[in-house]
């Protein structure tokens, strides 16, 4: 049976901001719409599902990010997720400049966990906590044809 990564789906708070992020880190937005209905309601497992939904694609055409905001029912506030926990962990992205990423992440209030590590000289990555506590891991490539980033 073939199979296919579509998307990676992340509820958030703001989706306007998220979008702002996402977008000035490269992101294109391909769509938006307000979901609900019975429909809705039967896909996703709650009764009056009512949500707000951007599709955002990397600029390879391969990444997806479908962006959701729930109108109904009222979103549930969580803390932020951390490195070690068990469950939807980060979103990483691939970018030739860390240094330029950093700084857009900066614009929106989006720092590093930690700080900018090296992985045997072959890239160059850091997690930084960007909107609605997503955590985001943004890699360079220090080394033509080296493997995917941990």
């Amino acid at each position: 049976m073939p199979i296919k990564l579509e998307n990676v789906g992340i509820a958030v708070r703001d989706l306007e901001a998220t979008i702002a992020f996402f977008t000035d880190l490269g992101l294109t937005v391909l769509g938006r719409d307000t979901v609900s209905g019975e429909w809705s309601d039967t896909a996703v497992g709650l009764t009056g599902n009512h949500a707000r939904i951007a599709m955002l694609q990397t600029p390879d055409g391969h990444g997806r990010l479908e962006l959701f905001e729930h109108i109904h029912p009222e979103p549930i506030a969580t803390g932020p997720t951390q490195p070690h926990e068990i469950g939807m962990h980060r979103v990483a992205f691939s970018v030739d400049d860390l240094d330029a990423a950093l700084e857009v992440a900066a614009r929106h209030g989006c720092y590093p966990l930690g700080g900018v590590a090296r992985y045997q000289d072959v890239y160059a990555l850091t997690y930084v906590r960007g909107p609605s506590g997503i955590i985001v891991m943004l890699a360079e490539e220090l080394q033509e044809g080296a493997p995917d980033p941990v």
